[in-house]
Parts: structure tokens; sequence; C-alpha cells
């Protein structure tokens, strides 16, 4: 049974040892996977070649590693396809397989994501890139208003908001082999969330924000 080999790792939070995963696993969002969905992808990781690399044990801090036991939550029925009688419903879906609101609902200092903020930008991302905060992408004056569906296709597609570049931290390298269809019905979910007033401009100096409760550009404004 290709759904119950997998589940307890992709969609449920337990590993195949029985420990529970450590939740950066996105298998909260993934629990909605259909099983069809699920056992795609497990005929897509088959056809992989096989590579040997033995990592070492993961250890978590104490007392994270007790309190993500209770995180994993079993699933006993079969998930069955998702509804897609409607654009905004399949953006629904297709969002949170694709893990949007990882990187755009902003966390507190223990990495837990702040209630009532969802997708409305301010996740503070580092590395070679530098410092960015995720942008809002809620339909607020603050988020993506003035976007179209054409516009945030063409963004995905190209990395680019006409003439400004997208930060390389944006995996639109990933997204962008995304069906038309699917990207459009993304557009149509985001139009669907509740405004949230969060300013965020990486091109603006840090400052403290009084909402998300750290340093990102244009904080101040909040």
């Amino acid at each position: 049974d290709v759904h119950h080999a997998f589940a307890p790792c992709a969609a449920e939070g337990i590993g195949h040892d029985g420990r529970a995963l450590f939740p950066l696993m996105p298998y909260e969002n993934l629990r909605a996977m259909s099983d069809e969905d699920l056992a795609s992808v497990i005929v897509y990781l088959r056809t992989l070649t096989p590579v040997r690399n033995s990592l070492p044990k993961t250890e978590i801090i104490f007392p994270v590693k007790y309190l993500i036991r209770n995180a994993p939550q079993p699933l006993n029925v079969p998930v069955p396809a998702p509804d897609f009688s409607t654009s905004e419903k399949r953006g629904a879906y297709v969002t949170a397989m694709a893990g949007c609101t990882d990187c755009h609902t902003p966390a507190d200092a223990h990495g837990a994501r702040l209630p009532g903020m969802e997708f409305a930008g301010g996740f503070i991302l580092e590395g070679p890139f530098g410092r960015v905060a995720s942008a809002n992408l809620t339909p607020d004056p603050s988020g993506i208003p003035y976007y179209d569906t054409k516009m945030f296709v063409d963004a995905i597609r190209t990395g680019s908001v006409r003439a400004r570049k997208l930060s390389p931290v944006m995996p639109t390298e990933v997204y962008s082999g995304m069906t038309d269809e699917d990207l459009s019905a993304i557009f149509a979910y985001l139009k669907t969330l509740k405004p949230i007033h969060h300013h965020v401009d990486n091109a603006e100096p840090s400052a403290f924000c009084k909402l998300c409760k750290v340093a990102h550009g244009g904080g101040n404004a909040n």
C-alpha cells in the first residue's frame, strides 16, 4: 500500500522509526495531501538514482524534543481528492502543498507562527543573499493589492515584478515549473485572504515592528 508506506513521514509527522519529526518538515500542511497525490510523490521518488549518504542521528534540544511529541496526528482514514470546483478551492490546496504560509507568516522567537498574521509577511530569512523579510501576500494596501493574475504568474515565472528583481531567497526556480492553472489558482486564493496591514519593504531601513516584534525593512510604519 503506497499511501501507508509513506504517510507516517510525509503526512503524519512520524518517522520510520516511530519518532516525532521536527515540524520543520511541514507535515501540518501535507496532512491535507490526497492519497493519490501522495502516491504520485512516492512513485517519483522511486525513480531517483539511489545515493548512499549516511547522516548523523538528529538530536533535538531539551525541552523541544519532548514538546514536539504531541505534534503528530495520525491519519486513520483515507484522504480523498481535493475539491477543485473553483479556482479559489484549488488554490487553497496548491498553496498548502507549496508551503507558502511557511515563509510568508511571521513567527515568534520560538518559531511558532503568529496567530492572525497568516500570509502577512515579515518572516526573517538570512543567508548569502543577506537578511530578508518575506512579503505581505494579503490584499491589504500594504500587501499586493495591485497584482493581477498575469503579474503574479509572471513574477513566479521570471523572478521579477516588472523591473524589480525578487530576492533569490524566493525560490521562483522551483515554483516556475507549476502550470498556469495552478499558479492562477494560488493567486485566486490569495485574493480571498483577510487583508492584514503589515508594511514590509526590504528596500527601506530595518526598524522594529510592533506587529511582528522583530526588526525588518519598513517596520516602523506599522
